[in-house]
């Protein structure tokens, strides 16, 4: 009989990585075989899915991400020559189910990643909270991965895994104030049609904020909607940038009134100025650093929702959003059976002891 494998499908795929690497000697193998991973990540119905299909061309409906989904695309480089093909995954949830990062941001993977996270602009008052836990959780899973690789990378004699931080030009604006996040990083303000008739004094707010936050990370920053095809080519532009290599394009608005199209690099902070406050003294919020300036002004004009109101449900099944009416009925039925069979065992278990 065949030996019956016990390694995770996980492990079989880093294991196939790691074989094409050494069949290539020192070249990337995800640049050898023209493969890239884009792990999409963001606020809870926000739209990733939607942006997705659209950026891939598939005319199909959009339904809920059940925790983390995996799909792929590809584009024919020329005749006779290997497609290039793109690995997606895009994380449900918002912020609820952030641990499984650590499945799509592996050492592997690592040489030819991209993140996307994907902000609901409809819902300013969840918008700094998401975006906080999201990139803090790849940021540790990302330097996390990054040590076990180099450390491999050291005891095969290999040049270390190269991250984005270590690849900006020198030129590249702000370049000792900014921390620029470990891989290429796109931030995407979602539900553009309903952001734009905002408050002009709140759009200021959010616009700037978000604006900040991609320079300081050295990402790009792009408005949409799925409503609005010129957003949505502007956004494709992006997306197959870090899937394929393609040219994102030279379009860079900086105006509040407008979407936001903003490459990496072609912000500052002196474009960018200081925080759009009103009614806010800046001296009076005690800040540690710049980031934390802005997200103290950012919550004074859009406090953060209270997490305990809105408890997030680790167990998807519980989950409304993926509600299956027969099955949850079955669930429903096949629980109760097990609460009365522990209730008729522990009558059984206080026989037992009167009986002794």
């Amino acid at each position: 009989m065949p030996k019956i494998s016990s390694d995770t499908i996980w492990e079989q795929a880093a294991a196939e990585v790691h074989s094409r690497e050494a069949e290539g000697g020192e070249e990337d193998a995800g640049e050898t075989l023209g493969e890239r991973t884009v792990f999409l990540m963001g606020s809870k119905s926000g739209g990733k899915t939607s942006i997705l299909l659209r950026c891939l061309d598939r005319d199909e409906p959009s339904k809920p991400t059940l925790a983390l989904e995996y799909t792929f695309g590809r584009r024919a480089r020329g005749h006779n020559i290997p497609k290039d093909i793109a690995h997606l995954w895009e994380l449900g949830g918002g912020t609820s189910l952030s641990d499984l990062v650590q499945i799509p941001i592996t050492a592997a993977s690592i040489r030819s990643l991209s993140v996307i996270l994907i902000l609901d602009l409809s819902k300013p008052n969840a918008l700094w909270g998401t975006m906080e836990k999201l990139l803090q959780a790849a940021q540790d899973q990302l330097e996390k991965v990054s040590s076990q690789a180099q450390q491999a990378q050291k005891a095969k004699h290999q040049p270390a895994v190269h991250l984005a931080a270590r690849l900006l030009p020198k030129d590249y604006p702000d370049r000792e104030l900014i921390s620029p996040f470990p891989v290429p990083l796109l931030i995407i303000g979602s539900k553009y049609d309903i952001f734009q008739v905002f408050d002009s004094d709140k759009k200021k707010v959010v616009c700037k904020t978000l604006r900040f936050v991609a320079h300081y990370y050295a990402a790009s920053l792009i408005f949409t909607s799925i409503k609005l095809e010129s957003l949505i080519s502007k956004t494709k532009s992006f997306f197959s940038h870090l899937a394929f290599g393609l040219d994102r394009g030279k379009t860079v608005s900086c105006d509040s009134s407008k979407p936001l199209v903003i490459p990496a690099g072609s912000d500052s902070f002196s474009q960018i100025g200081s925080p759009h406050t009103t009614d806010v003294d800046i001296t009076s919020l005690h800040a540690k650093n710049p980031k934390d300036l802005w997200k103290k002004v950012y919550e004074r004009v859009f406090p953060q929702e209270n997490t305990g109101e809105q408890r997030e449900l680790k167990d998807p099944a519980r989950d409304p959003q993926y509600s299956e009416p027969q099955i949850d009925a079955m669930r429903a039925q096949k629980d109760q059976e097990l609460d009365q069979y522990k209730r008729n065992a522990a009558k059984s278990w206080k026989g037992l002891e009167l009986e002794t």
